[in-house]
């Protein structure tokens, strides 16, 4: 990228280097945030870095005059809460005190409302975007994989079966789209914008994967492990134990904002999940069966 690109380092619980990164800029994107396999015992190792860190980039960005901040927060900010809509928007928040809600949903919960009280006491609310994305997958860069992506992995590898979960998928790509969009369009500013295509049983993405990828998707399990063995699993794998809470549950969101205020248009979650799984047999994270 030449002088396109210039690369500074800052650490999301330290206020050194953040006017540095954000000097001279009109937009910033905040889209760091840890988001490990397994969930940690203390919550708090989640909830300081992604809610300070947050505080600490819209300060820095305010401070040095930027047009506006889009920060990625998680569909996991909208889904953990008591809710009457079959359909979930915006105007839904997860509840930071719900005893079901991992420390992983209410670090983003957290950072989030901690974020929009930020910009309201500084009378700066539409300089804010928030954007919230259900589970990410699509074309991988390199062998350095995101968590969501486990997903996908896990079923090229040879799973024993498919647990009765499912999640509410994006394009990584249209992900990015939805950023820029919030970045520059007026009527962006001051809003949330929740980023799914749709939700998918793991199922159906096996389903997906079989009827795509032919033989190299020959390890893909095609029997449901029931709810009962996942639990019983979860207490030896604590990446499984992380997502025991979603067993049988189906909660849908509405992006029907982000498609009518910033005409957005996401990709098939089809076309998300085979473009994913082909990308990882390509880099080599996944190997092709003999």
């Amino acid at each position: 990228a030449g002088e396109r690109l210039a690369v500074l380092a800052a650490d999301l619980t330290s206020d050194d280097g953040w006017a540095e990164a954000v000097g001279g800029c009109e937009y910033v994107l905040h889209v760091a945030s840890p988001f490990p396999p397994a969930q940690p015992k203390d919550p708090d190792e989640l909830i300081v870095p992604a809610r300070e860190g947050t505080l600490r980039v819209l300060r820095a960005s305010l401070d040095a005059g930027v047009e506006r901040v889009v920060v990625t927060s998680s569909i996991a900010a909208v889904t953990g809460g008591e809710h009457s809509s079959p359909s979930l928007t915006e105007d839904d928040w997860s509840d930071p005190d719900n005893p079901k809600l991992t420390p992983y949903a209410k670090s983003k919960t957290l950072a989030e409302r901690a974020a929009w009280d930020f910009v309201r006491e500084r009378g700066e609310t539409e300089k804010l975007a928030v954007v919230n994305p259900g589970a990410i997958l699509g074309p991988v860069l390199s062998e350095d994989r995101s968590f969501s992506i486990e997903m996908i992995v896990r079923l090229l590898g040879g799973m024993p079966g498919v647990p009765r979960i499912g999640f509410n998928i994006v394009d990584v790509r249209d992900v990015a789209d939805l950023h820029l969009r919030a970045m520059t369009a007026p009527e962006a500013g001051g809003e949330r914008f929740i980023a799914a295509e749709s939700f998918r049983w793991m199922e159906e993405v096996a389903e997906t994967l079989r009827e795509h990828l032919g033989k190299t998707a020959a390890k893909v399990p095609t029997r449901t492990v029931p709810n009962l063995l996942v639990r019983a699993m979860g207490i030896f794998d604590p990446s499984i134990r992380s997502i025991t809470g979603q067993l049988g549950k189906k909660t849908e969101t509405s992006s029907a904002k982000a498609r009518t205020v910033l005409s957005w248009s996401p990709r098939s979650s089809q076309e998300t999940i085979v473009d994913c799984a082909r990308s990882l047999i390509d880099k080599g994270v996944v190997d092709q069966p003999a």
